[in-house]
């Protein structure tokens, strides 16, 4: 009951990655968000999950998993009430963004308090499968949000946001049911590290994300890229300090666990930011409907299934760095050949080169935080989690920011071109392509403008050239994305190589290991139990 509990409580995240992204055009649509506007209601969430995750597990051991998990829920499903109830108007747009980060904070709280009950109520020789069927089932929840968000959107795209209100009330009714009881743990909250990762993350990814309103050469965009580097480091130096850090920072010592979280991040700074990019390329240059761009995103997550499955046999097997430089180099060739199809605006066309995309980051997610976790014996597991959770949503943060301002600047100058072709002046040219690249970065609407002057008869003209710009636009995203798998295989065959040893292999070995009480929480016993934590 427990298990079935923090399942149905931790679905919310997961669908929430992926289902907001489909319905990302009909929002822009009826509330007139910017172009940035859109990438921030993704990022928001995105940025407060990775900002907030560790301290959400740091909670959870000060003042009880059951009871943080509660909470979590709580504001996670009021937030995302309130994102669907945002009215329209000027404030639409930091409303939506503003409750978007707070579903994120929710999320963070919920997630690791949600994996430490798991761990507490099942005894260590049932912990694994159960583990397993925890992150294999949640996760597989995450090719639900893109169907999911194309269905509901068909009514009205605020139920992507209401859906969560009837999981919400399931896990919490059977939490209460399972009658979870809560441990605490002795020790100190980090807040003053708390507050350096959150403001370090923020301001790196708020320069990405507004270098195409305020240019590449604005001292602010780098201000605040530079500002955010630096309070990171400070944040590094601070908590080598620090009795009760709130990252372990001793885990980096370990060579495959620093190579596992590089591959997991240049993988990651393509994987989430994907489904947005190629949900909206759907429905502006192939005129899909959203339950059409949902379907697209189909083909990719069948690669990505699969590979799953293959790279933790892998893994078992041979260790991780077969699992990694196989995975970035399908991944960067599926990127790479995907990014060569777009320009074709053939759905159906594309699907060998997204399985193959998908594919390549399923060999990776599944091996490289598996095998992080066993690597590190000292810290718990939770510990470990957290570190690699935290990785992962700041490099898809990261990966939202940069590619979505390349999308905005390549897709204005195409569009520039394409109306000076057809007789405007340049500086006509330059507005009427600011207007529609901010509409069509995020809307897929197929009307043509309306109008009877020369920029309104020039632009409805010029719609399918239009079209084909976004479409070239993209290009740009995929190739960057193939380029980040491409230095993720330079991290992955500097992995050291071999399996992890793991307590019960040590045990099994040497006859005398005992476990520590934070190890005994881990439950490291078996690498297979963690193969899903993708």
């Amino acid at each position: 009951m427990a298990l079935a509990a923090m399942m149905f409580a931790v679905a919310m995240t997961f669908i929430d990655q992926t289902i907001v992204s489909i319905a990302a055009p009909d929002i822009v649509r009826e509330l007139g968000l910017s172009a940035s506007g859109m990438q921030w209601v993704v990022n928001a969430y995105l940025l407060s999950l990775a900002a907030f995750f560790a301290l959400g597990g740091r909670l959870a051991d000060l003042y009880g998993p059951r009871r943080v998990v509660v909470v979590g829920t709580l504001v996670f499903v009021i937030s995302s009430v309130l994102c669907g109830c945002v009215p329209k108007g000027d404030a639409a747009q930091a409303w939506l963004i503003a409750f978007r980060g707070l579903q994120g904070f929710g999320a963070a709280l919920l997630f690791p308090a949600a994996l430490a009950v798991v761990v507490a109520v099942f005894p260590p020789e049932r912990r694994g499968r159960a583990l397993a069927l925890f992150f294999g089932l949640s996760g597989a929840l995450t090719a639900l949000g893109p169907l999911l968000g194309g269905w509901l959107t068909g009514w009205t795209w605020r139920a992507v946001f209401w859906v969560n209100v009837p999981v919400a009330i399931v896990a919490l009714a059977l939490t209460a049911w399972a009658r979870i009881s809560d441990r605490r743990r002795p020790g100190t909250l980090d807040l003053p590290g708390a507050v350096l990762m959150a403001a370090g993350m923020g301001l790196c990814v708020l320069g990405f994300q507004q270098a195409w309103a305020w240019g590449w050469d604005s001292a602010a965009t780098w201000g605040c890229i530079a500002g955010g580097l630096i309070i990171l480091i400070a944040f590094v130096r601070y908590e080598r300090g620090v009795r009760n850090p709130l990252i372990d920072l001793r885990v980096f010592r370990d060579k495959a666990f620093t190579v596992d979280a590089a591959v997991l991040f240049f993988s990651m700074l393509a994987f989430v930011p994907l489904f947005f990019f190629a949900s909206v390329y759907a429905q502006v240059s192939l005129s899909a409907s959203p339950n059409q761009a949902a379907l697209f995103l189909l083909y990719f997550f069948a690669g990505f299934a699969l590979a799953s499955q293959w790279g933790g046999r892998i893994l078992d097997k041979k260790g991780a760095r077969p699992a990694l430089k196989t995975g970035t180099v399908l991944g960067a060739v599926g990127f790479a050949l995907w990014a060569g199809e777009l320009t074709d605006l053939s759905m159906h066309d594309q699907w060998p080169y997204a399985a193959l995309a998908g594919a390549g980051i399923g060999f990776i997610l599944a091996p490289a935080s598996t095998d992080a976790v066993n690597r590190a014996i000292g810290p718990s597991y939770g510990e470990v989690t957290g570190i690699t959770q935290t990785v992962r949503n700041f490099a898809a943060s990261v990966g939202m920011a940069v590619f979505g301002t390349i999308l905005t600047h390549v897709t204005n100058n195409n569009v520039v071109n394409t109306l000076e072709s057809r007789g405007l002046p340049s500086n006509v040219a330059d507005d009427v392509a600011h207007n529609i690249t901010e509409s069509i970065t995020g809307n897929g609407d197929s009307s043509t403008p309306t109008g009877t002057g020369p920029a309104a008869t020039a632009a409805r003209n010029a719609m399918n050239a239009i079209r084909m710009d976004f479409a070239e636009a993209n290009q740009w995203v995929f190739y960057g994305m193939a380029i980040a798998l491409g230095v993720g295989f330079l991290c992955a065959i500097r992995h050291p190589g071999g399996r992890a040893v793991t307590p019960k292999e040590e045990t099994e070995a040497e006859g005398t290991y005992e476990e520590s009480p934070d190890q005994r929480t881990a439950s490291r016993s078996d690498p297979r139990s963690h193969q899903a934590d993708a």
